[in-house]
């Protein structure tokens, strides 16, 4: 049986570099990409940047403490949904077993395209080369023969970074790494790692599994098995959207309930936009909500039948928001987000189907005139700021 070829190509400070690639004056600056004010958040971080500790989902505040001199540029996320599709076009040219993660990053199926553009190296040199030519760019590519191989590789030499790994120079590569290189080991289990200790990526593979249970309980062997590079999933050229969600960091606090349920509905608005545009529908609603201290929390609800309206989302938000505010008088909200998951196709059900609510006329209206004029050329009353003139004009 021959033996499985996947790439995990993952741009270099994408948003950044498309920022920088885009404006000459920006190039070789400390730059972020993300929300204005001190209130946002960082989206994206260029390597310069990243030299003083900058990181996304950095606030900003923090982000100009550790770096006065930094730039930032607000974000222009269809843009660069524009040059990621070019990127993504790039990667069809060489296998049609793309499994797209984000606007940045895909694991690409390889196998079959051996006889057609050589080894793993040669075809990731190709794509390299390809996407540079095409957009400018630069891109970190890992190749081995799993996912969750690749992924580490491709992040090991960044940027412009390029590393096969083979059955030959597996456990040279991975042994000495930190086990941090794992993807789904965050910050609290290597904290509880390093007191047994286990450090590196070899430690915790030759680990006893006596020793890995109280930190992994039944994942301990699948932990272990990780740390030995084995990884059996297959790329999945189509991924299922999960969840659909939108959210806000506020320049101000807010503490008024009606300019909570203002914001809310916007949000609401910007998700079921986003599900009608997926033609999905949403079987639960969540919101988010962070307070000025930063304490996070969420609370969902189902939504039966499944649906993608603004009014059915929103007054699920709504009642959920009223529920958590009834138990936190007096909260000061920082951040308000909405989201919907356990979605679903939003068709025509057949006979048997659970019936969905569609979209009313209203929405199906609204959604036209932005598709032609933009999604600022029309908005819900309900939404205007009615101390902000400007929103009226």
């Amino acid at each position: 049986m021959q033996e499985r070829l996947i790439l995990h190509v993952d741009m270099d400070a994408f948003y950044a570099s498309v920022e920088q690639r885009d404006n000459p004056e920006l190039r070789g600056k400390p730059l972020v990409v993300g929300g204005g004010g001190n209130r946002g958040v960082v989206a994206a971080a260029s390597y310069e940047s990243r030299r003083y500790g900058i990181r996304s989902a950095m606030p900003m505040a923090e982000a100009r403490r550790r770096c006065p001199e930094l730039l930032s540029v607000r974000p222009r996320m269809r843009h660069y949904k524009a040059v990621s599709d070019r990127i993504f076009a790039v990667f069809r040219e060489f296998t049609p077993i793309v499994e797209g993660l984000s606007l940045d990053e895909a694991f690409l199926d390889m196998t079959g395209s051996v006889r057609l553009f050589g080894d793993g190296e040669s075809i990731a040199r190709a794509i390299k080369a390809r996407i540079r030519d095409e957009t400018g760019l630069l891109a970190s590519i890992g190749v081995a023969s799993n996912k969750l191989v690749a992924k580490i590789a491709s992040d090991l030499d960044k940027p412009d970074g390029l590393v096969v790994v083979t059955a030959d120079n597996l456990r040279a590569t991975l042994d000495p790494q930190p086990v941090s290189v794992i993807p789904g080991i965050g910050r609290e289990t290597i904290r509880r790692l390093d007191r047994i200790p286990i450090r590196t990526v070899r430690d915790l593979r030759t680990a006893e599994l006596r020793d890995l249970e109280p930190v992994f309980g039944r994942f301990a062997e699948r932990a272990r098995r990780r740390a030995a590079g084995i990884d059996d999933r297959g790329v999945i050229p189509e991924r299922v959207e999960k969840s659909i969600s939108a959210e806000e960091t506020f320049d101000t606090d807010l503490s008024d309930t009606a300019d909570m349920e203002r914001e809310l509905l916007r949000l609401s608005e910007r998700t079921s936009r986003r599900l009608r545009k997926a033609e999905l529908a949403a079987g639960t609603v969540t919101v988010k909500i962070r307070q000025a201290d930063f304490t996070t929390c969420t609370r969902q609800q189902a939504l039966k039948p499944p649906a993608n309206g603004t009014d059915q989302i929103y007054a699920v938000a709504c009642d959920l928001l009223k529920t958590w505010l009834a138990d936190n008088a007096g909260a000061r909200i920082r951040l308000l987000g909405v989201g919907g998951s356990c979605l679903s196709p939003a068709r025509q059900p057949d006979l048997f189907d659970e019936p969905r609510e569609r979209a009313g006329p209203v929405d199906t209206t609204v959604d036209e005139i932005r598709r032609r004029f933009g999604n600022n050329a029309l908005s819900r009353a309900r939404t205007l700021d009615r101390e902000d003139p400007e929103r009226l004009e």
